[in-house]
């Protein structure tokens, strides 16, 4: 089959798509033929070497977390899942023609390959970082690079439970904000101001590492109170950074119960080729995304 690797640490040019052998489902594991994967910025992250408290990377190493696709192996001890499903969901080397997941859920109806491939980790964080930085119902929360697909789930799931949501973005992204229920506004110069004008801030988040994190303890108050997920500096500033966690199916069963209920959606913003993941990459991190980048495995044709 066809996979993405790296065999050394850096740009994406030490990205190469090889010929590799088939992998098989273990126990606890079904197989997928991959349709789609999501790009995240954590692969790039692992793809240049940083140290985000995951388990060391063995190179050679595969690409990319998340996929949906056509269950075509099952592995031992699974239940509740047939060769043939439609599922997405979070394993390892996905960028490739077939891959394992450890962790999955059926496709809600109504969703593409392409759209249910972006929401496996970005579910998994949001539902994160909302639980660990301790926000409640009835308080507000800032959101630092809030239009992308992390930013984009949390917003709408803290909306759901009740929390107040400041987001900011780009001037392009005001109104896509605001159509997910938060208070908009744009970052740059005076941004602090700005948010200051709309309330006092109980929680934030910097999900965008664009170096904030100073100014969103100025405006908590609070260092416990602020968490990233994209700066690596935080800890020095007293922040939690809070990076790759495991796989969690209850965040894929949450995410399927949102988008039934019409709760949660996340666009894809662009779609990639297999043969143009380096460029979903560079794209990925240069930010300024609205939703997710996904790369296309399968077309839908075939």
């Amino acid at each position: 089959m066809k996979k993405w690797s790296f065999a050394e640490y850096g740009g994406p040019d030490v990205l190469q798509l090889i010929d590799a052998e088939e992998p098989h489902a273990g126990p606890g594991q079904v197989r997928i033929a991959v349709r789609a994967a999501g790009v995240n910025p954590v692969d790039w992250r692992v793809r240049e070497g940083q140290i985000l408290g995951a388990h060391p990377v063995e190179l050679p190493a595969g690409v990319g977390l998340d996929a949906a696709g056509t269950v075509d192996e099952v592995g031992e001890g699974v239940q509740g899942i047939e060769v043939g499903d439609h599922v997405f969901g979070e394993g390892s080397s996905t960028y490739a023609e077939y891959a394992v997941l450890s962790a999955w859920a059926l496709m809600p109806e109504g969703l593409t390959f392409e759209e249910a491939a972006g929401y496996p980790s970005v579910m998994e964080t949001a539902l994160r970082v909302i639980r660990e930085v301790e926000v409640r119902p009835g308080e507000t929360l800032l959101v630092s690079g809030a239009s992308g697909g992390v930013g984009s789930a949390v917003l709408q799931i803290a909306r759901a439970q009740g929390i107040t949501v400041i987001g900011t973005a780009g001037a392009a992204n005001q109104d896509y904000l605001r159509s997910l229920g938060a208070v908009a506004t744009t970052y740059g110069e005076g941004w602090v101001d700005r948010v200051r004008r709309l309330g006092p801030v109980d929680a934030a988040l910097d999900l965008a590492g664009s170096g904030v994190i100073s100014e969103l303890v100025e405006l908590t108050g609070d260092p416990d109170k602020v968490l990233s997920i994209a700066d690596l500096g935080a800890p020095a500033l007293g922040v939690r950074f809070s990076g790759v966690a495991g796989s969690v199916p209850d965040a894929l069963a949450e995410a399927s119960d949102l988008i039934a209920r019409g709760m949660l959606r996340i666009p894809v913003e662009k779609v990639y080729p297999l043969t143009e993941a380096p460029a979903a990459h560079v794209d990925s991190q240069a930010g300024h995304s609205l939703g997710r980048r996904v790369v296309v495995v399968r077309a839908a044709a075939s």
